[in-house]
């Protein structure tokens, strides 16, 4: 695939994560694909397949009582990789966390495969969402 189709996978699924779109975003991702959470609270670590990833981001949701936003600020496309920029905020128990941060696809096929996720400060992230 092109650097722009890519782009504009990773694009989609923003836009599904940040309208609650399931089913487009699971669309998205390899039957096998792979989500790498850092740190080391309650939510880090691998999550293996679609429905695990999935069940990642209602996590989130249901953590933070439908408060987890994502606003993505810039995508670097390429051939393998595509990195979206990005600012994430919540609240939860009350407490608010807000943070900058890059999440590297890898896709192949059309599909994402592989997912990093780097967030500013992973300690911080670890302590908010335990």
């Amino acid at each position: 695939m092109s650097h722009q189709e890519n782009a504009d996978v990773v694009r989609r699924g923003y836009e599904a994560f940040t309208t609650g779109d399931m089913e487009t975003l699971g669309s998205l991702f390899s039957d096998d694909a792979v989500w790498h959470v850092g740190g080391s609270g309650g939510l880090a670590g691998d999550k293996q397949g679609k429905d695990a990833i999935i069940a990642y981001f209602g996590e989130l949701y249901s953590r933070s009582g439908g408060t987890m936003k994502v606003e993505l600020q810039d995508i670097i496309p390429g051939e393998r990789h595509t990195v979206g920029l990005q600012r994430s905020q919540a609240q939860r128990n009350g407490k608010s966390m807000e943070q900058q941060g890059a999440i590297v696809f890898t896709l192949k096929d059309g599909k994402v495969a592989e997912v990093k996720e780097f967030l500013e400060d992973t300690a911080q992230a670890s302590d908010f969402w335990s």
